[in-house]
């Protein structure tokens, strides 16, 4: 296979491997939606604080399930982007040189570095792509893991509201 040809099957890769960004990122921001959600509901069902009792600290519980899913959205919203050394694709790379030299170094790289770039990309990216695709997968755990003793807790702040309004 010549370069020409290559160069064309890599940059479909790398188009391939980007396209999934923006899957994961999707599917996140879901997730950050339930999260957010979820916590809302048991802040606006816990009782009043003079009505706190040892038992309603289960509710700690679900929230810092929920917490540990949104610190793994956070990390996999800001994957580590190190990498792609001198790279004229990349664009942390590019940033860091001057227009100037960005367009020279472009112009006279030879089809072979042109490849090598295209692939090193298709690999890096999906080195990110992994990290972002397994933080997304321990958020969803952690938010699967909290669902029940979110659910008790709600139930325990209904019972612990309802206490205030019987008359006695």
């Amino acid at each position: 296979m010549d370069n020409k040809q290559l160069a064309e099957i890599s940059r479909d890769q790398l188009s391939r491997v980007l396209s999934f960004f923006s899957r994961v990122d999707t599917v996140s921001s879901i997730v950050l939606g339930i999260d957010i959600g979820m916590l809302a509901v048991l802040g606006a069902s816990a009782p009043a604080p003079k009505l706190f009792t040892r038992y309603t600290l289960f509710a700690l519980l679900p929230v810092i399930l929920i917490a540990l899913s949104l610190w793994h959205l956070y990390k996999g919203t800001f994957p580590r982007l190190e990498g792609g050394w001198r790279s004229l694709i990349y664009f942390r790379e590019i940033a860091q040189r001057d227009e100037d030299e960005f367009i020279k170094g472009w112009i006279n790289q030879t089809d072979d570095e042109y490849v090598r770039d295209l692939l090193s990309q298709i690999w890096r990216n999906s080195e990110i792509l992994t990290q972002k695709f397994d933080h997304l997968r321990a958020a969803f755990r952690w938010l699967a893991f909290a669902l029940l003793p979110w659910i008790l807790a709600l139930f325990l702040f209904a019972s612990k509201n309802t206490e205030t309004f019987i008359v006695k």
